[in-house]
């Protein structure tokens, strides 16, 4: 599902949405774990991890990790493996 979206930081961080990968849990105060892949300030996008909230004033974000293609693939590996080792 390919979805744009332009948006800045509060901090004048400019990013886009390049696309919104899935919802990974919803949290309380409407916020979601979501998993998207992301232009950060016109850089080559990254798969990024973070708490998402969208309402009325716009879209906010909490603090996150991102990865490469490669980074998330090994995840990936990593999280395979310990789900085998129950």
């Amino acid at each position: 599902m390919a979805i744009k979206k332009n948006g800045t930081k509060n901090d004048g961080i400019k990013y886009e949405v390049i696309e919104k990968c899935g919802v990974i849990s919803e949290r309380s105060g409407g916020y979601n774990l979501e998993l998207r892949y992301i232009s950060w300030n016109g850089n080559e996008p990254k798969y990024d991890l973070r708490q998402w909230k969208v309402d009325d004033e716009g879209e906010k974000m909490s603090k996150g990790i991102t990865l490469t293609g490669e980074e998330l693939e090994e995840l990936g590996k990593i999280i395979a493996a310990m789900m085998k080792e129950d």
